[in-house]
């Protein structure tokens, strides 16, 4: 069992990376059906840890994938006067599905937004796709967007110089798989 968990089978993926101590706890747990983490022997125990990785790898689908249904990544505004959620998008895409006609799939995402004074959120964080976006902040309307040069797997910044505003990004790129980069890229807002 711990070789199927480790090479995978047919249709289940391989978990090469997820550990050996975890993959004994998985074939302890599907052969006994006993859950360590209810057990209070094995809890109290200072050494025992609840959560823990192994560098695991990201669940993914034979294709290599997210192993889950879309949208795999989400933009989300909350109103935190109301406690809502104000409008929520697929967030990035996987360029070759596009290109296929499967848009609006979202992808996993580094990096946070940042909003202007004037109401526009600027946010890269799409690993893939390498895209750098500006919504409006109230409805999730996209205003623009371009392609970087790498991943703008960051926050980006914004700053004034002779009363013209700027927003920059860095475009680091590498994470799973993605290429890596090193630029720094600025745009001027009108």
């Amino acid at each position: 069992m711990a070789t199927i968990i480790r090479q995978g089978t047919g249709r289940m993926p391989a978990f090469p990376d997820m550990g050996a101590r975890n993959i004994n706890d998985v074939v302890e747990f599907l052969l006994t059906g006993v859950d360590k983490g209810k057990d209070p022997k094995l809890t109290s125990d200072p050494s025992w840890l609840k959560y823990r990785s192994d560098g695991e790898s990201i669940f993914q689908d034979p294709d290599g994938y997210p192993a889950i249904t879309p949208p795999w990544g989400t933009l989300n505004a909350i109103d935190l006067n109301a406690g809502t959620i104000r409008w929520k998008i697929p967030f990035g895409e996987f360029p070759e599905l596009a290109a296929k006609g499967m848009t609006n799939t979202g992808s996993d995402n580094y990096g946070g937004p940042v909003v202007t004074a004037g109401g526009l959120l600027f946010i890269g964080a799409t690993n893939f796709d390498r895209k750098f976006h500006a919504y409006d902040k109230l409805t999730g309307q996209l205003l623009w967007e371009t392609t970087l040069p790498a991943a703008g797997n960051a926050t980006p910044s914004t700053y004034t110089i002779d009363g013209k505003q700027y927003v920059v990004i860095v475009c680091g790129g590498g994470k799973n798989g993605a290429p890596s980069g090193s630029s720094i890229v600025a745009f001027a807002l009108p």
